[in-house]
């Protein structure tokens, strides 16, 4: 089985998310992508970071249950660093071959995840395109570091797995960068949530209703 594993918070899952996993599922060739939804980045603020069975919930509604499949695995085995949850994972799959699948976005804070490069020697990285990162991604420290490293797409499964003294290839997908932002989409909803808000001193009640019946934020 060739997995793809598409990791982070999910704060809210979103289009964006899918597009991801359809394209390296196409381009890599893969037989499956897991959604692993953190039950805690540790270099995210806990502030605005919604509960995760709320967002595990969000990554089953892109998820098609077949070749996408959203899972709880790091909650389950009680670990938060993406390269302990890789190790984890090659003792209980020893058959199957993973890819880790990153925007440029997480690229770019990749020298900053513990055990970095222990990571990029032991796992394929896959990078997708992301609007306003894909540049800097290509001329960052990871990039600069792996440079040597990099492979066409169509071969970052086709050898061995590296063993010892060996080193796991990367590359950047050729994809369109899908504009979807899980931070926009939370900035969209406190924005109408403010807006919907009664005034201080006011009820909801004081609101009258629009004539036709529609909700004054239908849009």
């Amino acid at each position: 089985m060739r997995i793809g594993l598409l990791g982070g918070s999910f704060n809210p899952a979103h289009a964006g998310h899918r597009h991801v996993a359809e394209m390296a599922l196409h381009v890599l060739r893969l037989d499956e992508v897991w959604l692993l939804v953190s039950p805690g980045n540790p270099l995210k603020p806990r502030a605005g970071m919604a509960p995760f069975a709320e967002r595990l919930e969000s990554a089953r509604r892109i998820a098609n249950g077949r070749r996408i499949i959203a899972a709880d695995i790091e909650a389950r085995l009680g670990l938060r660093e993406t390269e302990r949850t890789l190790a984890r994972l090659r003792r209980l799959f020893p058959r199957a071959r993973f890819v880790w699948i990153m925007g440029a976005d997480n690229m770019i804070q990749l020298p900053r995840w513990r055990r970095w490069r222990r990571l990029a020697r032991g796992t394929p990285i896959a990078v997708l395109p992301r609007p306003g990162y894909t540049r800097r991604a290509l001329h960052g420290a990871a990039a600069t570091v792996l440079r040597r490293h990099r492979r066409p797409c169509g071969a970052l499964l086709s050898g061995a797995s590296p063993g010892p003294g060996g080193h796991a290839p990367w590359c950047m997908v050729p994809a369109r960068e899908h504009p979807a932002s899980a931070t926009a989409i939370r900035a969209l909803r406190a924005k109408r949530a403010g807006a919907t808000a009664p005034a201080p001193g006011h009820s909801q009640h004081s609101i009258p209703a629009p004539a036709s019946g529609v909700p004054a934020e239908a849009d």
